[in-house]
C-alpha cells in the first residue's frame, strides 16, 4: 500500500513540478535524481544495448509522453488511469509479434479497457484535450513496449535494474530541452525553481522511482506475483483522489464510465481467476 500511495501521488508531483519546469526538463531531472545510486549499485548483467533499448521505451517515452500529455491538458487523475492501460497494449503487441495467444479472461479485459478508453475519449473538451490525451495514450503504449523488452532481460535485481535504466532518459529528455527550451530557458527554470517544484522532482526522482521501485521488487522476491500485482490497481484511485483535492478536478458521469470500465478491464486481466481481492 506504499508504494501505491507512493506512485498515486507522484501524479500530482508531475503536475506542482511542471508549473516550474518544462515536460522534458522535469523528465530530464527526475531520471538524473534516480540515476545516483548507480554510482555505487553494480550494473546488472544485461547488454547496454538491451538497457538502452528499454530506458527509452520504458522510462524516456513513457515519461516524456506521460509530462507533455499532461502539460498539454491531460488532468492528472484522468492521466492515471491512461497510462495503467499499458497492460492492455502488452497483451495486443504480445499477440501481434510474439504470437502469444491471450487467454479468454485477456481477450475479456481488454476489451472492457479498451470500451472504457472511447469513452475517456468522448470527454474531450473543456478541461481534457485532443492533445493530451493521445500524448497520454502514447506514454502507455511506449511502456508496453518497454514491457516487451523487459521480458527478454535475464533475471536481475530489480532496483540495479532500474536505476541503471535512469542513465538513459536523461540523454533525449535534455536534447529535447535544449530544442523546445534553449539553453537560456534551461538555465532561467533551474535559476527560479520554487521549493514546490524543488520537492517534486526529488520526490518523482528519489521517491517513485529509486525507493518505490526497490520495495516494489523485494515484495515481488517475497510474495508470488498474482498476490502482488493486482495492488497496482489501487494506484489510479490514489491519483484521482489526490488531484481532486489538490487540484479540485472533476469526473463526470461518462468519464466515470469509462475509468470504471478500464479498471475493470485491467482487474478481469491481473486478478487470477478464483481469487477475491479484499481492499
Amino acid at each position: 500500500m506504499l508504494v501505491v500511495v507512493i506512485w498515486g501521488l507522484a501524479f500530482v508531483a508531475t503536475r506542482i513540478g511542471l508549473d516550474d519546469l518544462s515536460p522534458a526538463q522535469l523528465a530530464a531531472a527526475r531520471f538524473v535524481i534516480a540515476a545516483v545510486p548507480a554510482l555505487v549499485l553494480a550494473r546488472p548483467a544485461v547488454p547496454w544495448t538491451m538497457l538502452i533499448a528499454v530506458g527509452l521505451t520504458l522510462f524516456a517515452g513513457q515519461f516524456l509522453l506521460q509530462f507533455f500529455g499532461i502539460a498539454g491538458g491531460m488532468p492528472p487523475g484522468l492521466a492515471s488511469i491512461v497510462v495503467q492501460t499499458q497492460a492492455l497494449f502488452t497483451i495486443v503487441f504480445a499477440t501481434l509479434l510474439l504470437r502469444e495467444r491471450p487467454t479468454p479472461r485477456q481477450t475479456l479485459g481488454v476489451a472492457l479497457g479498451l470500451a472504457g478508453l472511447a469513452a475517456i475519449a468522448l470527454t474531450v473538451g473543456a478541461d481534457l484535450t485532443l492533445v493530451g490525451f493521445a500524448l497520454t495514450l502514447g506514454s502507455a503504449i511506449s511502456w508496453a513496449v518497454g514491457n516487451l523488452l523487459l521480458k527478454r532481460l535475464p533475471p536481475t535485481s530489480t532496483l540495479e535494474l532500474m536505476v541503471w535504466l535512469s542513465l538513459v532518459p536523461p540523454i533525449p529528455a535534455l536534447v529535447l530541452a535544449l530544442a523546445v527550451d534553449g539553453a537560456s530557458g534551461i538555465a532561467h527554470a533551474l535559476a527560479a525553481i520554487t521549493w514546490r517544484g524543488l520537492g517534486a522532482v526529488l520526490y518523482l526522482g528519489a521517491v517513485a522511482t529509486v525507493v518505490a521501485y526497490a520495495i516494489w521488487g523485494d515484495l515481488l522476491r517475497r510474495y508470488p506475483t498474482a498476490a502482488v500485482t493486482p495492488f497496482a490497481l489501487l494506484v489510479p484511485f490514489v491519483a484521482a483522489a489526490g488531484s481532486a483535492v489538490v487540484f479540485g478536478e472533476r469526473f463526470g458521469a461518462l468519464r466515470l464510465v469509462g475509468m470504471a470500465l478500464v479498471l475493470v478491464g485491467l482487474a478481469v486481466i491481473v486478478v487470477p481467476a478464483g481469487r477475491r481481492v479484499v481492499v
